[in-house]
């Protein structure tokens, strides 16, 4: 989501004529409180003016928050749809009962019990007529593009949190633009005249983190021929996003809270701290509570960075923005207003999108740049076709039978991956890395990144 190369009038007249949500927010509140447990008292709202969900568990980062050692970090997901609540129990090791049912979701209309371990809770629905919350008719906050009422929720909540310099963790699916959201953050924020700098938990070698992290200096290793800075050291005075966080290293997850906690690195193989003023953000795909849970990630490195969390919602949710980004990604490509006909819009607006955004944008562009025979090169759905599937199963059948330890097995693929296709954007977009970056769906700089690593 990145309109870095299209006209701001061609963007500016999109954005004016989008069509919102006609959903009205609903007038109804639903108070979520607890009637019985060791936290009988607490309590939280849920309006149509809340985030997609409210969570309640014993992580510190739900909104209701609880004490019970039955009740898992993240046990339930509340969320307003209409004049009723959806409860969705997020796999937790006790259970959830509602009126004496154990439920994996169920749809509440006030005046039930949900049991979470010990934990009682009540749901209690009034009305508060002529006060039904209203959102900003916006459609993008940055570089995030959507007029969803789901997306618009989001947005009320990023306008706060780019203000401050607080840590923010922003978990969604993967595609759904956690990258672009971090960057709008930085550029709405106090730190925009600084660097914004990405690090990618996946795309490192395990044995390099620690030095792309905080750099070297020279003779720390083998083939340290000279100091280097880390990322946080390039990103002092600026914002410094960890994207996958969840897939960080369990070694190295100390080394990040110290730096973090002390704005001050040391680089691999030096005795010096150096400063890094630097503001976190943090994206994953993963849920971190479970990951807490099961001991893959550290809990006291999830309370610092979790001060705030946003919660991007996934393409299938958010009604009415499939045809919007659509538009917005035809005109970023240099596509006309025929490129993509009604039958085949109606059809992406009904399809389910895993890859969510990114999935979308990759569709359009197969579209914009073969136009009808975009259907065959991609089995006629947007996704990869049966044939290329067979080869590149074939690829990877081979190198297995290398027997090459696991690491350089997978290091190898990821590599080859990352050349063929930066090389093949590259061509695609006669040469233009803006153009090339926006089409993969990743920001320039971590493109650049990715093009810079593979020569």
């Amino acid at each position: 989501m990145t309109p870095e190369d299209s006209g701001e009038d061609e963007l500016s007249t999109l954005l004016r004529t989008a069509r919102f949500d006609p959903t009205p927010l609903t007038d109804v509140v639903f108070d979520i409180a607890v009637a019985r447990g060791p936290d009988g008292g607490k309590a939280v709202a849920l309006s149509g003016a809340s985030p997609n969900r409210v969570l309640v568990g014993t992580s510190p980062a739900c909104d209701l928050t609880l004490t019970d050692r039955e009740v898992s970090r993240r046990h339930v997901a509340l969320a307003l749809d209409g004049r009723r609540v959806r409860l969705t129990d997020l796999g937790s090791t006790n259970g959830t009962v509602v009126d004496g049912v154990s439920v994996g979701e169920a749809w509440l209309s006030g005046g039930e019990t949900v049991q979470l371990g010990a934990t009682v809770l009540e749901v209690r629905g009034r009305s508060a007529p002529g006060q039904a919350p209203t959102l900003p008719v916006v459609a993008r906050f940055a570089r995030v593009i959507g007029a969803s009422t789901e997306m618009r929720r989001v947005y009320a909540l990023c306008e706060r949190l780019a203000a401050s310099t607080v840590p923010v963790v922003i978990e969604g699916e993967t595609g759904t633009g956690k990258e672009a959201l971090a960057e709008s953050l930085h550029e709405q924020g106090p730190r925009a005249a600084g660097p914004f700098v990405v690090f990618d938990c996946t795309a490192v070698p395990p044995s390099l983190v620690e030095s792309e992290l905080f750099g070297h200096e020279r003779g720390a290793f083998t083939g340290a021929v000279a100091p280097r800075k880390g990322v946080f050291e390039l990103a002092h005075g600026g914002t410094l996003l960890i994207d996958e966080i969840g897939d960080l290293d369990l070694a190295l997850q100390p080394k990040l809270l110290r730096a973090i906690e002390r704005s001050e690195v040391r680089r691999v193989g030096g005795t010096r701290p150096m400063r890094a003023d630097v503001r976190i953000l943090a994206a994953t795909r993963r849920d971190l509570d479970r990951e807490v849970q099961l001991g893959r990630f550290r809990d006291d490195l999830f309370h610092r960075l979790a001060v705030a969390r946003i919660e991007l919602p996934p393409l299938r949710s958010r009604r009415g923005d499939v045809a919007l980004l659509v538009r917005h990604f035809v005109a970023e490509l240099g596509g006309d207003a025929h490129t993509v006909p009604p039958a085949l819009l109606r059809q992406w607006e009904s399809d389910q999108w895993p890859g969510n955004v990114r999935e979308l944008r990759n569709a359009v562009a197969r579209r914009v740049a073969l136009g009808d025979l975009a259907a065959a090169s991609a089995g006629g759905g947007g996704r990869a076709a049966p044939d290329a599937l067979d080869a590149l199963e074939g690829v990877l059948d081979a190198l297995v039978a290398e027997g090459l330890p696991f690491t350089r097995a997978r290091d190898r693929v990821l590599d080859e991956f990352t050349r063929r296709y930066t090389d093949r954007m590259l061509q695609v977009h006669g040469g233009n890395v803006a153009r090339a970056a926006a089409a993969s769906g990743i920001g320039r700089r971590y493109f650049q990144r990715m093009r810079a690593r593979q020569r």
